[in-house]
């Protein structure tokens, strides 16, 4: 009797050791908003995250109309070249680039109501068909895909182009968008489901251990600075930080500040694949020549103008999914959300900085940086006030004069400023007038 206890409990105990080494992982991740940069990084960290686990499914969960081509791409080529088979689920739609994506995966179920197909480019101004170009690109994807996935590759390029006639399917006055019957019918949907329990018990997985992307920390930090508003925020910073460390240079403070916003800017666009190289280069060749207008060339003329249109364009530009200067596929309401944020952002830097300039001296921060307090006569402070005498002397200049600085006349050291010219040290001047505690001077010559 003891020994045949001892062989039940040998044999309950081994089945329950197979049974957890042989417990299948379904990793399940989400496709519910506009393809775009962001979403295909979430698509690439979750299919790294189902590898590093060993998952033996993967479990697209789709609703979507579309978005951008050139991520749709990214996203097919990723679930095409994936070592674990990929199921989608489409709850409710899979339109054009949610189209390309679901005829990419191995299997395809979908929800009663739900739709797939229609898959025709269009541009982000008006919805309108984007040019042939595009049309042409999409749909050879969607041909090689459905090859790939052994799919009826007319079906899937009349899904893009109305003009191809699929007999018994469709005729030449619209794209093909499949019901779930007819996707059924036409081999572009393995079954009707209510739910991912029903899919995953139909494949015998009702008891595999359910895995959910969750996104990590970071990728929440990056989301948060992808927001509009703090966008704004940051490129406010840029200007106020660039303006007071040019008009105190040497403090450090706020370029450190302008340049922090401006990393905390563009690093999460560039994760995202919105911010190019090229776009980073425009605003830091911008910034180059702002600084060279205001700090070496008198006036304010090209470099100012074109400093200013980089700056801004780098800005904008940073925020959308263009192809170098091709806009075709940029939705209009991304492209006016880009510029409004950075003119208003910019325009409220400049309030800003109009108005903070007279009360920074008030804050106790800068009282160790600047003079805050009145030095009065009473206190036994005095003012050099030059007379009239001074008009007509020639001096040199011995700091530099941009356009204020000092000057040296008969061995004496005075405060000038120049009529708007920039003076190099060493160079000769004539005074021309006294202002009272300043000496206006031009450049002099023999």
């Amino acid at each position: 009797m003891t020994r045949l206890l001892l062989i039940l409990l040998l044999t309950i105990s081994t089945g329950v050791l197979s049974a957890q080494q042989t417990q299948k992982k379904v990793f399940t991740f989400a496709i519910d908003q506009d393809i775009d940069p962001g979403m295909n990084r979430r698509v690439k960290l979750a299919m790294d995250q189902a590898e590093k686990i060993k998952a033996d499914v993967i479990l697209i969960q789709m609703d979507t109309y579309g978005g951008a081509v050139t991520d749709a791409d990214e996203i097919r080529t990723r679930i095409l070249e994936s070592k674990i088979p990929v199921y989608v689920f489409i709850n409710k739609d899979a339109a054009s680039a949610g189209a390309l994506i679901s005829i990419a995966c191995d299997s395809i179920y979908m929800a009663p109501g739900a739709s797939i197909g229609a898959a025709t480019v269009v541009n982000g101004t008006d919805g309108a068909a984007a040019p042939d170009k595009y049309q042409s690109y999409m749909r050879s994807m969607m041909r090689s895909t459905a090859e790939a996935t052994g799919r009826n590759p007319q079906i899937a390029e009349a899904m893009v182009d109305e003009k191809l006639v699929v007999p018994g399917i469709s005729d030449s006055s619209s794209v093909i968008t499949f019901s779930v019957a007819e996707a059924i019918k036409n081999g572009f949907c393995e079954g009707q489901y209510a739910s991912t329990k029903e899919i995953l018990a139909a494949q015998n997985l009702q008891s595999a251990e359910i895995i959910a992307y969750e996104e990590k920390t970071v990728d929440t930090i990056i989301s948060f600075f992808l927001s509009p508003a703090v966008s704004g925020i940051l490129i406010l910073l840029i200007i106020g930080g660039i303006y007071f460390e040019l008009q105190s240079p040497g403090i450090g403070f706020p370029l450190a500040l302008a340049v922090s916003a401006a990393l905390l800017y563009f690093i999460p666009y560039y994760l995202n694949g919105l911010a190019e190289n090229w776009e980073i280069l425009a605003f830091v060749i911008g910034l180059i020549l702002l600084a060279v207008e205001l700090l070496i060339i008198p006036g304010f003329g090209v470099f100012g103008v074109a400093g200013i249109v980089l700056t801004l364009g780098g800005l904008v530009l940073g925020m959308l999914p263009n192809q170098a200067f091709d806009f075709d596929l940029v939705p209009a309401s991304q492209l006016f959300e880009a510029l409004l944020t950075v003119i208003l952002a910019a325009l409220a830097g400049v309030g800003l900085v109009f108005w903070l300039t007279p009360k920074v001296n008030e804050w106790g921060a800068f009282k160790h940086l600047t003079l805050a307090s009145t030095q009065e006569s009473a206190q036994g402070y005095t003012v050099r006030v030059y007379d009239e005498s001074l008009v007509g002397k020639i001096g040199t200049v011995h700091s530099r004069l941009r356009p204020s600085g000092k000057v040296e006349i008969a061995g004496e050291i005075y405060d000038a400023y120049s009529r708007g010219d920039f003076l190099e040290q060493g160079e000769s001047i004539e005074v021309i007038s006294t202002e009272g505690t300043s000496l206006r001077v031009k450049k002099w010559e023999a």
